[in-house]
């Protein structure tokens, strides 16, 4: 049986996070597990479009705390602590990995086609190459799908080659 000790859940508290954190409070109550919430905020930047972008604008990180403990109230007999930090998100999910000793990342992913993912790059598919324990990233069951996703297109191709008969 896979031993468990530490989850790792990140999330941006988008409904894919949300579905993803239930998933992770699922397996830690199974598992008897502790379960981390992480959020990493962007290093702040200043913008100049016209002039620079207040600091107001920048996530804060004490409605950030706040958001991780509405979260944290939400996991029922699990045992669950909560980390923020700075930076790029790939980066800091792998750091926060070896600094907690996760066995298990539970994450969401916002089920982007190949096209999205190239244009946008994907944050569940470089923690997924990179992450140095198993993955578990979460589509949210709900969202609706177009249908001619590169995924959900099929074609038959016979691979054999044909020889005339003399």
């Amino acid at each position: 049986m896979l031993s468990l000790a530490t989850i790792l859940h990140p999330t941006d508290f988008s409904e894919h996070s949300e579905f993803a954190f239930r998933l992770a409070c699922a397996l830690a109550r199974d598992y008897n597990a502790r379960l981390v919430l992480l959020h990493v905020m962007p290093p702040p930047m200043i913008v100049y479009a016209g002039g620079p972008v207040p600091a107001e604008t920048w996530p804060n990180t004490e409605e950030v705390k706040e958001q991780l403990q509405q979260l944290e109230a939400q996991a029922h007999r699990v045992r669950v602590e909560s980390q923020v930090m700075e930076g790029g998100p790939v980066d800091m999910i792998l750091r926060a990995v070896e600094e907690t000793n996760a066995d298990l990342i539970v994450m969401g992913t916002h089920g982007r086609t190949a096209l999205a993912r190239l244009l946008l790059g994907s944050v569940a598919e470089l923690v997924l190459r990179k992450a140095p324990c198993p993955v578990l990233t979460a589509k949210h069951p709900k969202q609706q799908k177009h249908p001619l996703e590169d995924n959900d297109v099929q074609a038959g191709v016979d691979a054999t080659t044909a020889t005339a008969a003399p």
